[in-house]
């Protein structure tokens, strides 16, 4: 098969999309599938990946947020590229301002897209203090998924997301989780006594250190007595929130080893961000055997199941939020009880099932592509009542 990933974000810069992608070349690699990447250029952009080729396309950096960069191609120069490597599916990742130009670019050629919804644009604009964008932003949303061949979102909530928006010819497509780099044998002693020294239950974050996410929330956490909260990642907010939480460790940017041990190392991980459509770290978390606390809004709601792998909190509600960590943290027979059913919980979301799957959805892909009306997919009420048979 020959797949043309089209990716808003890609490496250097490492998020949920990246981590995504990474995984489906590496699967597609291993089948010996024939793939083309096309991304937004920025300095560090690899020119290749598992021996594929990575197209860097013109692009700008946001002014207070350099590690987005924004493509400024023309649909004419992805057309071009499209008919020189002549894909069977387009797999539009996370798809909004590039994700646009290839969609018009597929659709000028015939080609099937695959369209990953996998980021609450419209949200954001809210946390980021434009709350009258967000309506514009989920046109540009219904303007891409309304017209791709296949849409795939993560979980029950952002499937929801989008019927609500009258989009159509939705499947549910998870996240595979690497259960032998994240496990509980990565906990490490000597880590925690550095973190801890006096004995403390580690309660952690991993994560965006940026407004969507929320951190700040997890203040009332860094309060309670013989916790230590660290928190895991890098970003924009770094310098404010290490102001508001003086008591927490923060690490900065952690990948690889380095990462599955200090998420092994915690005894909770609590996640406060509601803008979440699936969120990877708490399936992480899960693998290595750590108890979650999360939200009850958005893709956790598919992920902890509350009271027996971890606890889902009112949204907004800190208080609740600060009585569930003091639970677990206080409790060592539940804690060890919610870890091992979190263990268990994720044993089989093996990323080969989940790329599996996503072969299967191209496949249906190219053969709802043969039945396209020639007027393009019909949206409004008769879309939304197909949508929730998908």
């Amino acid at each position: 098969m020959r797949v043309a990933l089209i990716a808003e974000s890609f490496l250097p810069h490492m998020n949920g999309v990246t981590h995504s992608l990474l995984r489906v070349i590496d699967h597609l690699s291993a089948r010996g599938d024939d793939v083309l990447v096309l991304a937004p250029r920025a300095a560090e952009l690899p020119s290749e990946h598992a021996g594929y080729n990575i197209e860097g396309l013109p692009a700008f950096a946001l002014p207070r947020y350099p590690n987005v960069r924004i493509a400024t191609v023309t649909v004419g120069r992805v057309v071009r590229l499209l008919r020189g490597f002549q894909p069977d599916v387009v797999h539009l990742a996370s798809p909004f301002v590039l994700g646009l130009q290839a969609m018009l670019a597929a659709e000028q050629l015939g080609i099937p897209t695959v369209a990953i919804y996998q980021t609450d644009v419209p949200a954001y604009a809210s946390r980021y203090g434009f709350p009258l964008a967000e309506p514009l932003l989920w046109q540009q949303v219904q303007r891409i998924h309304q017209r791709a061949t296949l849409n795939l979102a993560p979980s029950s909530y952002a499937l929801s997301q989008l019927h609500d928006h009258q989009i159509d010819r939705l499947r549910k497509w998870t996240r595979g989780v690497d259960t032998a780099r994240f496990t509980p044998e990565k906990r490490d002693e000597a880590w925690r006594a550095r973190i801890a020294p006096h004995g403390e239950r580690i309660v952690g974050y991993v994560g965006r250190l940026a407004a969507e996410k929320q951190v700040e929330d997890l203040r009332v956490i860094a309060t309670l007595p013989d916790v230590r909260l660290v928190i895991v990642g890098d970003g924009p907010l770094r310098a404010r929130l290490e102001q508001l939480m003086p008591t927490a460790h923060f690490t900065g940017f952690l990948g690889g080893d380095e990462l599955a041990r200090a998420i092994a190392s915690f005894d909770v991980f609590v996640h406060p961000g509601e803008l979440e459509t699936f969120c990877q770290t708490i399936q992480e978390a899960m693998a290595s055997g750590v108890p979650v606390i999360a939200t009850g809004r958005g893709g956790p709601l598919d992920l902890v199941d509350s009271s027996r792998t971890g606890w889902l909190y009112t949204p907004g509600n800190l208080h609740e939020m600060r009585m569930r960590v003091a639970d677990l943290v206080g409790d060592d027979a539940k804690r060890a009880a919610f870890a091992l059913a979190a263990r268990e919980t994720v044993r089989d979301r093996s990323w080969t099932a989940v790329c599996d799957a996503l072969l299967a959805h191209y496949a249906d892909a190219i053969r709802l592509n043969r039945l396209r009306p020639a007027a393009g997919w019909p949206v409004g009420p008769r879309a939304s009542v197909t949508a929730s048979r998908g």
